[in-house]
């Protein structure tokens, strides 16, 4: 039997795997990722002002690029990404080649640049996997320039930004009566927003795991720890630059943006901040509740080595005086008594269930 089948059946398998460990740190900025190319390519349209609105779907980013001269506010969201296909688009909408490499790129930290009259923003959009139990990301890029906001997504089959499709379709709604920024703001706010539901699941999966911790201490509940610490890694790497990023746009000067949406991105920042500081508690409980399995774990061994240490000495006497009375000497004491048996056996009864007493007294046990 080799060695990994038989920690599979001990189900210890997953404590040393490096498989997610792998997924979560292994990234080289110096080594090009390749980037396949999407199966699937859908484009959403959202061309409104403050009274109508239209929507429209495609399958061919051709479809879009009329968007550009549009009198009114567009939200074009483009979900699966070819390399192609991101080209084209930015190259109408004359948005730089550096963007673009970008946008196409892979496992990118996330961050906020200004080029060329329009605002980039490339952040993460993370999902809880209940099957799982994993933390998933899903890059998002958001390009905003003076009458449209383009957005990029890798899953053609989810994102967070139903609500904000709900608004848009409603009459009176704030959004379509602001400008493009205020619309940037919008899918900001719901992805750090988004952020505090991940936080929420993997707050029930710790609160469980510190109960289960407390009852009992195991190898599979070290793999359990093991695992949501490589999980809050990926909240905190993902969390930790959009900080940066909102407060880079707070900062920034850029004439895309409007004094009046700059309180609104202080306000993602609040936000953004104190999902940090939650992520770091939960850095703090995993650590505590490691401590907290190595003591339990201390404590049982100290608890088993002084059961042992008793029987130790409770046996003591008896081992002493059946050692006395078998040497091979012609005088013993009692030796050839017709109770001496009987008062070695006494003897080896009796003095043990002195020991316990006097251990009792002294609080040993």
């Amino acid at each position: 039997m080799n060695g990994k089948t038989y920690l599979k059946l001990l189900g210890l398998e997953q404590l040393f795997g490096t498989k997610r460990t792998k997924e979560i740190l292994s990234v080289n900025p110096t080594v090009i990722p390749i980037r396949e190319e999407a199966k699937e390519v859908r484009v959403f349209v959202y061309d409104y002002d403050a009274e109508t609105v239209s929507e429209q779907e495609s399958h061919n980013v051709e479809d879009c690029l009329k968007f550009r001269d549009s009198n009114r506010m567009s939200w074009i969201n483009i979900d699966g990404l070819r390399k192609a296909d991101v080209e084209q688009v930015c190259q109408h909408f004359q948005i730089h080649q550096l963007l673009v490499e970008d946008i196409l790129s892979v496992n990118q930290r996330p961050k906020m640049d200004e080029v060329e009259g329009v605002m980039f923003c490339l952040l993460n959009m993370l999902y809880y996997n209940d099957v799982k139990k994993t933390v998933e990301s899903e890059q998002i890029s958001i390009v905003l320039g003076h009458n449209f906001v383009i957005s990029f997504q890798e899953d053609a089959s989810r994102d967070v930004f139903n609500p904000l499709r709900t608004k848009l379709k409603m009459p009176k709604s704030q959004i379509r009566s602001r400008s493009a920024d205020y619309l940037c703001y919008s899918m900001i706010d719901l992805i750090v927003d988004n952020y505090f539901l991940v936080m929420e699941k993997l707050g029930d999966q710790i609160e469980q795991l510190e109960e289960e911790l407390v009852r009992r201490s195991n190898s599979r509940l070290l793999i359990r720890i093991n695992q949501l610490r490589k999980e809050l890694i990926v909240l905190k790497r993902n969390i930790a630059p959009v900080r940066d990023l909102v407060s880079a746009i707070i900062r920034s000067e850029s004439e895309l943006l409007d004094d009046n949406t700059t309180k609104y991105f202080k306000d993602v920042y609040d936000h953004i901040v104190q999902a940090f500081d939650l992520s770091e508690n939960y850095r703090d409980v995993m650590m505590s509740m490691q401590d907290l399995y190595i003591n339990n774990v201390n404590l049982k061994l100290n608890e088993v080595m002084k059961v042992m240490a008793i029987v130790t000495c409770l046996l003591a006497p008896a081992t002493v005086i059946g050692g006395i009375f078998g040497m091979n000497f012609d005088i013993i004491p009692y030796a050839h008594h017709q109770w001496g048996f009987y008062f070695a056996v006494a003897a080896m009864f009796l003095i043990p269930l002195y020991m316990l007493w006097w251990f009792r007294k002294k609080g040993w046990f």
